[in-house]
């Protein structure tokens, strides 16, 4: 009994100087592979961008719209205009806004008016690769709330996308 007795000390001397050790080398290697990966699959910046900055700006022609580009003006007094035909109604009102538009887009399906960068997609159907871009201009003193009803006008007609345009605000 005394043996078993004299084995009690010395078994809780082990348990107290046991300590426990975690061993990191598996995860720095781990680490290290990851960091591996990820140099491998990051694509090289550039060095450089090279940019053509035009001496005059003055002595660059006029570049207008584009032949298909739709641009929706709303005007101070709230009347509406399609790209230069007027009385299409108001912001209150945009019923022949959103007729001659569906007429407009109409038409270009007919006359297969494809939009540029989808015309040689014959994967979509006629009707997605119709030119839809519509601009909407407004001065900056017109409500938010207004440019949104028109713009909701539009959207319904079938533009796609629809557009704000920032230069030119009156």
């Amino acid at each position: 009994m005394t043996d078993q007795n004299s084995l009690l000390p010395e078994r809780e001397s082990l348990a107290v100087r046991a300590k426990p050790y975690i061993n990191v080398t598996p995860l720095i290697d781990v680490l290290l592979v990851m960091l591996i990966i990820f140099m491998v699959i990051t694509p090289l910046k550039a060095a450089r961008f090279l940019a053509h900055v035009p001496a005059e700006p003055d002595s660059q022609p006029h570049v207008g719209p584009p032949p298909l580009g739709l641009v929706v003006t709303i005007k101070p007094d709230r009347t509406v205009m399609l790209n230069h035909e007027s009385d299409l109604g108001s912001v209150y009102d945009t019923t022949k806004l959103a007729a001659r538009l569906a007429q407009v887009f109409q038409e270009r399906t007919l006359n297969h008016a494809y939009a540029f960068d989808l015309r040689d997609r014959i994967d979509l159907p006629e009707s997605e690769r119709i030119e839809r871009t519509v601009f909407i201009k407004a001065p900056r003193s017109i409500p938010y709330g207004e440019v949104v009803r028109v713009l909701d006008s539009v959207k319904g007609a079938g533009a796609a996308p629809v557009g704000l345009q920032i230069d030119d605000l009156d």
